[in-house]
């Protein structure tokens, strides 16, 4: 390494480089169920469309009144709560970044339940707040006495609470969710929802807060296209009052949805009910697939409400070699956590990849 490299190196913080950067399994020839994608691709017929329009795209202009008509497209998808506004990014990892940037004055913290998703204690670092995770119980609900000790005690500037939540796929108790939520609201700090996963869950948060408006003024519900059926499209976006919408827009770079991002996203909110055909495809499939884990010799499945299904074997690494071997890609999330001890989280696939996830499970776990 030269003594010029070594210099520039210096220059980057010495957290940055003692920190993993986020791992993206190499899935190059196989069953990929690994990473919570919709297994389905657009019928041939919308492929073409889609294709042609994207075709029609003036690339050469930065996004323009285009990503206004997403917006209110967004809004009239998810029934908007009155007072409520709508701000997008590209994906919902960087709409949490952007939380957080927001949200950073001198002390700031952020909460989180754990195991969760790895992306809350990593914006938290990259923008030099502490971060604070609550440890689930060990069926992995929320523990709420610890919860509320942690916010009464961190006072922190956000809490997120993902429903269903990442990894564990399993959707938390609403009334305990109604007094947390409460909680936060008397420290003066905001609540992010997360509803990455809404597309497969029985609930949405925001029919509590249409029910009881005035108990939401600090909460923001965050979703993704991702799991809708576009997580190559990189879109997400927030729920929240105006007035608290608006401030943290300021935050947001300009231009940060692209033009073809957004003409795509367009497409398939026009085409919605496909993607919503595929979802209980995915539901329906879940069951099966849960319910032929669950009989198993050494298995243990956990609920989901999620496109994903967290299992427990016996050896996790072991288990997890052999699916690979046999070509089957899944997620060893066994050392994120030590509630997670010999875990893997398994992506809901078609029915023949989940198949075949079936068939390459090793003879013995």
């Amino acid at each position: 390494m030269t003594d010029l490299l070594q210099r520039a190196l210096a220059r980057v913080r010495d957290d940055v480089q003692g920190m993993h950067a986020y791992a993206i399994q190499d899935a190059t020839g196989l069953i990929k169920l690994d990473a919570m994608e919709n297994p389905y691709p657009l019928p041939e017929a919308l492929q073409r469309a889609l294709g042609e329009r994207l075709g029609r795209v003036p690339v050469n202009r930065y996004p323009g009144p285009r990503v206004e008509d997403l917006k209110r497209a967004l809004a009239a998808y998810v029934d908007l709560p009155p007072g409520a506004a709508l701000m997008l990014g590209n994906g919902s990892d960087e709409l949490i970044a952007l939380l957080a940037l927001a949200c950073d004055r001198p002390g700031a913290a952020i909460l989180a339940p754990v195991p969760g998703f790895v992306m809350y204690a990593m914006s938290a670092q990259l923008q030099g707040l502490a971060f604070h995770g609550v440890p689930l119980t060990a069926d992995f609900a929320l523990d709420e006495a610890a919860m509320r000790d942690a916010i009464a005690r961190v006072r922190p500037a956000i809490t997120y609470l993902a429903y269903p939540n990442n990894p564990t796929a399993n959707r938390w108790d609403p009334a305990v969710m109604r007094r947390l939520i409460a909680a936060v609201g008397d420290v003066g700090g905001l609540v992010v929802v997360d509803e990455a996963y809404q597309p497969f869950a029985s609930h949405t948060w925001l029919d509590e807060w249409r029910a009881d408006p005035a108990a939401h003024a600090h909460v923001l519900v965050m979703r993704t296209l991702s799991k809708f059926g576009l997580a190559g499209a990189r879109l997400g976006y927030l729920i929240g009052a105006a007035p608290l919408v608006a401030e943290l827009d300021k935050v947001r770079p300009p231009y940060n949805v692209s033009a073809l991002n957004a003409e795509c996203a367009l497409f398939a909110l026009e085409h919605a009910d496909v993607f919503a055909e595929q979802a209980a495809a995915i539901r329906a499939e879940r069951a099966r697939l849960m319910a032929a884990l669950a009989a198993l010799p050494g298995v243990q499945v956990y609920p989901s409400e999620a496109n994903m299904i967290l299992v427990r074997v016996p050896d996790a690494t072991r288990a997890f070699a052999g699916l690979r071997a046999r070509g089957v890609l899944v997620k060893n999330v066994s050392t994120m956590h030590p509630l997670l001890a010999n875990c893997l989280r398994l992506t809901v696939g078609t029915p023949a990849e989940n198949d075949a996830l079936l068939a390459a499970l090793p003879p013995s776990l």
